[in-house]
């Protein structure tokens, strides 16, 4: 008894100073968040480990940041895996994210639904951009392959913008889809006014990433900028499956 209440006190006054000193250098996420969102001005959805070890990966509302454990330094940018064909990390990191974030926001969404819905994907749209318009030309060519596509507004002007009145009356009017499709062929749309959130689709586009229309978000949440043909873009999402 004696030799085993000799061997728990060694024990604790061997681990006590360890526990000690390993709370005092364990990271303080709290504390980098407060920072982030004091320096940064943004908001941070959730952080964890990053594929590097000893960075923080960032979720945040304009994208993810990466963080040195003590929080003094950051680098904000794409991060890539060369042992696996340049797998793009950072688009995967956000992946995820992305379809849950998108979901308060469906009923949101302009819809052009395919009648056989084999695939579906969300574009960030502009009505002035020039790729918009191309791929808003073929949407029975989209439609008839089986690709559903929903429309979310990315006045690349900002908010507040006559680009985003612009989006605002296509989303209030009487008929949306009908409205989009007038105002990519180049006809003015009626002013109009109502709950359109198109504040929130923008703050959105931005958190992804968003720098440029059309981008497009496939059914894993991947995104890829630019746009793509109808046949090109069925193909990328069989190749998913």
């Amino acid at each position: 008894m004696k030799l085993t209440r000799a061997l728990s006190l060694v024990f604790a006054l061997v681990v006590a100073p360890l526990a000690s000193a390993a709370t005092a250098t364990t990271p303080d996420t709290a504390a980098i968040k407060q920072k982030l969102s004091e320096m940064l001005d943004v908001e941070v959805i959730s952080m964890q480990d990053s594929p590097i070890e000893g960075l923080y990966q960032a979720m945040t509302n304009r994208g993810v940041l990466y963080i040195s454990r003590d929080g003094s330094k950051m680098f904000h940018g794409n991060l890539y895996d060369l042992d696996k064909g340049m797998k793009n990390l950072t688009e995967a990191a956000l992946a995820g994210p992305r379809l849950a974030m998108m979901k308060p926001l469906e009923d949101h969404m302009l819809v052009y639904k395919a009648k056989d819905e084999k695939h579906v994907v969300t574009v960030f749209t502009d009505v002035s951009c020039g790729y918009c318009r191309k791929l808003h030309s073929q949407m029975a060519d989209y439609n008839k392959l089986g690709i559903t596509v929903r429309y979310l507004a990315f006045p690349r002007a900002g908010v507040p913008s006559a680009n985003a009145d612009e989006m605002q009356a296509i989303w209030c009017a009487k008929d949306p889809l009908k409205a989009m499709t007038e105002a990519k062929a180049g006809k003015k749309v009626s002013a109009a006014s109502c709950d359109a959130k198109i504040a929130e689709q923008y703050q959105l586009g931005n958190s992804f990433g968003v720098n440029g229309t059309p981008a497009i978000v496939l059914e894993d949440g991947n995104m890829i900028p630019g746009y793509q043909p109808p046949e090109d873009l069925l193909r990328t999402l069989e190749a998913r499956q």
